[in-house]
């Protein structure tokens, strides 16, 4: 929406506005989604995971997750 705050513009005037604006938003293309952040550095990674102490634990502990 094109709003005149002061002035009174010809329509040719109003055309080449409304011209040059859609043309500047055509050429800027689709938004882009942001790209999810790594999860390198994440600080849920340093929380230890419980530990399940029982019979075949020591196995499971150097399973991978």
């Amino acid at each position: 929406m094109i709003k005149i705050v002061r002035g009174e513009p010809t329509p040719e005037e109003l055309a080449a506005i409304v011209t040059v604006v859609a043309a500047r938003a055509s050429a800027a293309g689709p938004a882009e989604a942001p790209a999810t952040p790594s999860q390198w550095n994440a600080p849920a990674r340093l929380v230890r995971t419980p530990l399940h102490p029982g019979p075949g634990a020591w196995q499971a502990s150097g399973w991978a997750r």
